[in-house]
């Protein structure tokens, strides 16, 4: 059973969220926040495995209590969930640890696979998303000097990595999936999320999301 948060200012989304996830036989939501301290006193107490989080509430915004809970140990996956197809605010989200990114107009099957794949430790970002939010979050980074292209990075989170797991975040960065690398590098699928396991672990990256800002943040990947 995967228990859920949901964090958001309006009661209406919050019901209308509350009666798609208990509708699942495998979900239950353990509590409603209207705003992001509310939040974080209610992943203290129930400690859930997911946590649904606006971006724009009153009093604490989602983006900082985000990274309030992150920083606090908690064990919570955080899924933001933008009302908007690239919100300003979004950049902030994935280094504030955020897990994942939806739209508030996704299908409900949309969302419903985003919360059991984010609570798998996996991570999402809604389709129309991806590429235009992790370039536009890249183009946030300082200025690279010199103009040869991406310099090798002293990083030790990128030098503990075999030649393969470096090619392999490289193109996480790059927002393929475990089916486009399996091909690109004619490997089993099983193959692939071993060695992505294994780039999670050595990185410390908490999942998928943190490794994409990590493959920008060492110039493994630069904005299209």
């Amino acid at each position: 059973m995967t228990t859920v948060l949901i964090a958001d200012d309006q009661p209406m989304q919050r019901f209308g969220f509350r009666m798609l996830l208990e509708s699942q036989d495998d979900m239950t939501v353990v509590g409603e926040a209207g705003n992001g301290t509310e939040a974080i006193s209610l992943i203290a107490r129930h400690q859930p495995d997911v946590t649904l989080m606006d971006i724009r509430m009153p009093g604490l915004d989602g983006i900082e209590a985000t990274r309030r809970i992150i920083r606090s140990g908690a064990h919570t996956r955080i899924l933001i969930v933008t009302t908007f197809d690239l919100d300003e605010y979004a950049y902030d989200g994935l280094r504030a640890g955020a897990s994942g990114f939806l739209v508030k107009d996704a299908l409900p099957e949309e969302l419903l696979s985003g919360i059991r794949a984010v609570a798998a430790g996996d991570a999402v970002v809604a389709p129309s998303l991806t590429r235009r939010l992790l370039d536009a979050y890249a183009r946030h980074l300082p200025a690279t000097p010199g103009t040869g292209g991406p310099p090798a990075t002293s990083d030790p989170r990128i030098t503990a990595l075999t030649d393969r797991e470096r090619e392999i975040l490289t193109v996480i960065g790059q927002g393929w999936s475990n089916t486009e690398i399996a091909a690109r590098f004619h490997l089993a699928e099983s193959t692939v999320k071993t060695h992505v396991t294994r780039i999670l672990a050595k990185t410390g990256s908490r999942d998928r999301v943190q490794a994409v800002i990590l493959a920008y943040d060492s110039r493994l990947v630069t904005p299209a």
